[in-house]
């Protein structure tokens, strides 16, 4: 009786420590928060209206249904494989560079995405190659009420490199905006794709890109005082560069803000070596969150930012073996669909980010 009782106070006990000491949300506690850059997303058609002659089957990628199907279902793998960790899938998760609704609706059709019940919100761009931002969501936990294409424009203060033709002829990809409610609560999020760096040109597009943004975001929080905000996306930009600071206004600390700023907790992880994607030997943090004085300062019982890697920081970057390349030139780098020309069945050159909100 005595070895019964020993043995049942040592579970006891054992149970406590682990409750104690690893406690993990449940589902529904919180909500996962993320953005995707997918890679170039195409299907196999060709749309007369976009320069997608690479990713069609006797395009120079020989872009056919086998390959479309597998890059589906690696994708639809990994967000399965986050949706795992977290112990549910993604209440909000925006994608960059997808094509069309098409590729949408085939993506959350995959098996491993299909319990997630996930709907999508898509506007066709202004982007010369078709490729969209877009945002996947699960209707039990994020009700859309309105949605936005917000085109790219130069009319700012800013100190262009582009003469007025160069302007004229520019096209980028849109700023998706989808604005509803989140676990009952006002929200809205801004899925972006800011213009790619040429060499060391190029930031000046993307503070323009990052202002249009934020004098948007500005305008809606005035239009619905509390309104909780999520910005998103490739921005092309670290953390830290100008893009972000100055014409966002993101800040590394909650400390610091003001309430007409961003909190950006992925600034404090670049410092620490942590990246998203790697360019020439340098891992950089392009694939960016971002969140309004609302969310990161929110009253007790409210959707609020709250720390999960490592229990510092607030973001988190989706780093599985799989999702890296285990061999080659490009080894210890995301694991892309080709390398050099070749079709090498991988996920994205991007790896996933996402944050918590819990109440």
């Amino acid at each position: 009786m005595k070895r019964i009782t020993y043995v049942l106070l040592s579970l006891l006990l054992l149970s406590c420590a682990t409750a104690c000491g690893q406690k993990k949300q449940a589902p529904g506690d919180f909500a996962v928060v993320g953005f995707y850059n997918v890679e170039n997303l195409f299907d196999t058609l060709d749309d007369p209206n976009r320069d997608d002659a690479e990713f069609l089957p006797d395009g120079a990628n020989q872009w056919t249904p086998d390959k479309y199907r597998k890059k589906l279902n690696n994708i639809a793998r990994a967000i399965r494989a986050m949706a795992t960790e977290n112990g549910q899938f993604h209440a909000i998760l925006g994608l960059a560079e997808v094509e069309n609704d098409r590729v949408l609706k085939d993506l959350v059709a995959c098996e491993d995405l299909a319990k997630a019940g996930f709907k999508y919100v898509h506007h066709e761009g202004s982007d010369g190659r078709g490729i969209d931002c877009a945002l996947l969501y699960r209707p039990d936990r994020f009700k859309v009420l309105a949605s936005e294409s917000i085109p790219y424009d130069f009319n700012s203060n800013i100190q262009f490199e582009y003469n007025k033709a160069e302007q004229a002829a520019f096209s980028t990809r849109d700023v998706l905006m989808v604005r509803g409610k989140l676990d009952g609560e006002p929200f809205a999020v801004y899925v972006a794709h800011l213009p790619s760096r040429r060499g060391d040109k190029g930031m000046d597009l993307r503070a323009r890109g990052a202002e249009i943004i934020y004098d948007h975001a500005m305008a809606l929080m005035e239009k619905y005082p509390g309104i909780k905000i999520a910005v998103m996306g490739d921005m092309n930009d670290d953390p830290v560069d100008a893009s972000m600071t100055d014409y966002l206004h993101a800040r590394e600390t909650l400390a610091e803000m003001s309430p007409k700023e961003f909190f950006s907790p992925f600034m404090a992880m670049l410092k620490a070596g942590y990246g998203s994607m790697e360019y020439r030997g340098t891992w950089e943090i392009f694939d960016q969150i971002l969140v309004n004085d609302n969310i990161a300062r929110a009253p007790a019982g409210t959707l609020q930012i709250r720390p999960l890697e490592q229990g510092k920081y607030y973001g988190r970057v989706f780093k599985p073996d799989f999702l890296i390349q285990q061999s080659g030139r490009y080894k210890g780098t995301p694991f892309r669909t080709f390398s050099n020309g070749e079709f090498i069945d991988g996920y994205s050159d991007h790896l996933p980010t996402f944050i918590y909100l819990s109440k």
